[in-house]
């Protein structure tokens, strides 16, 4: 099973070009952070949902995926900083591709 985590903007930073340019600093940080959990297989995808750039959804797997999102929740250099005040962990119950948590194909198409 997969897991999916959103975070949403700070009420600190009401728009999105103030959520630009509060993040900036954390950024290069928060980048190469990613990028080692990807490496280390916990991190599948992430990136900005919807129009903007100031909600963002992970989406993590491995032996305890609720455990890896939480900690890069808590790890999160946009969540320490404030950038990010509110987060969610859900389960991501697949159904379609080759790496579906559970697959569904019809009998036929």
């Amino acid at each position: 099973m997969k897991w999916s985590l959103r975070c949403t903007l700070s009420s600190n930073t009401p728009t999105p070009d103030d959520y630009l340019e509060s993040r900036e600093q954390y950024r290069s940080d928060q980048l190469r952070a990613g990028w080692e959990a990807v490496e280390g297989g916990e991190l599948l995808l992430g990136g900005a949902i919807g129009e903007g750039s100031f909600k963002g959804l992970v989406i993590l797997t491995g032996e305890n995926p609720l455990e890896a999102a939480q900690a890069f929740a808590s790890a999160d250099f946009y969540v320490i900083n404030g950038v990010v005040t509110s987060w969610t962990a859900n389960p991501w119950t697949s159904v379609l591709g080759n790496e579906a948590a559970l697959p569904f194909a019809p009998r036929t198409y």
